[in-house]
């Protein structure tokens, strides 16, 4: 079901107008028309903040989720849709409506995601699948769906969230970061594929934000099986907070930010972390494998 109103349109010399009111072309310049962005997640934290960010640029918005908790942001000006990213007909049905009312689709953010926590051995198979079903299939679905328009318009953007899970991988955060990392290969792999039909890829890699997204995830270290070989491992989460600290915290907004000033650069940046944690974790990844290990192995010491 679809929800909200249009959001204010560009002025009349923007759109296929001189400054003498003399049209250029019927209905408006196609190229200046406004521009539209599909955001999946957007019913909280970063996926909220980032349709507020595209609505106060004066962007179409269509702000997606699984439970179509959209109401405040329908009555901003937003349209809305429930939207499943593990469905696939639901993935094609959002893009085919808003491609038959604006005409266009400029950018695609694909936020959608939760975190699977736990040790690898406790999580099951299906709690991985799932894991990928979301924040890897999910986003290449919708890829999949955007691009043939993007590519006809040889004009677009995909914003893919990953992370600093996307660069490094802790102890219990395996399936996470694993989706993650995949995530990032697929898009260095799909950006290079589309450079020439005019079609930019970007990575907006935040570190820990300042949100609900653990207590609101589908799954936490508690809700796996635990075999008991790693109450160390479940302990350190609780004591240390290995994946976050109010210290290092982000905004969903500067994360909004982020997204919406990759999306408008005429040359974007292949990866865009945001907060110092992020630029951190992006150069301890080519830190050698066995100093990380002895990091962890140091934390260990004190649980």
């Amino acid at each position: 079901m679809l929800h909200g109103r249009t959001a204010s349109s560009m002025t009349a010399w923007q759109c296929g107008r001189h400054s003498d009111g003399n049209i250029n072309y019927p209905g408006g310049d196609p190229s200046c028309m406004t521009k539209t962005v599909l955001i999946t997640g957007a019913a909280s934290s970063i996926g909220q903040a980032t349709a507020r960010t595209f609505l106060d640029d004066d962007w179409q918005v269509w702000a997606t989720a699984r439970n179509d908790d959209l109401e405040a942001l329908a009555d901003e000006g937003c349209k809305t849709a429930e939207l499943d990213v593990t469905n696939a007909r639901e993935c094609e049905r959002v893009v085919d409506n808003l491609v038959a009312a604006e005409g266009r689709i400029d950018c695609l953010v694909n936020n959608a995601g939760y975190g699977q926590y736990g040790p690898l051995e406790d999580v099951s198979t299906v709690q991985l699948h799932e894991q990928f079903d979301v924040n890897v299939y999910g986003p290449h679905r919708l890829v999949r769906e955007v691009l043939p328009h993007m590519r006809e318009r040889e004009d677009g953007t995909i914003i893919n969230l990953s992370g600093s899970s996307g660069r490094i991988a802790v102890p219990g955060s395996g399936a996470y970061a694993g989706s993650k990392f995949a995530l990032e290969a697929m898009s260095d792999a799909l950006r290079s594929e589309v450079a020439s039909f005019g079609v930019d890829v970007v990575l907006v890699e935040p570190g820990p934000v300042d949100s609900d997204f653990f207590e609101r995830g589908r799954e936490s270290p508690e809700s796996t099986e635990q075999s008991g070989a790693y109450d160390w491992l479940y302990e350190l989460y609780e004591e240390t907070s290995l994946v976050g600290g109010r210290s290092i915290e982000v905004t969903p907004e500067e994360v909004a930010l982020t997204i919406r000033d990759a999306t408008v650069a005429s040359n974007p940046r292949p990866r865009y972390p945001v907060g110092q944690f992020a630029r951190i974790t992006a150069l301890a990844r080519h830190l050698p494998g066995r100093w990380q290990d002895a990091g962890v192995a140091i934390l260990r010491k004190f649980v």
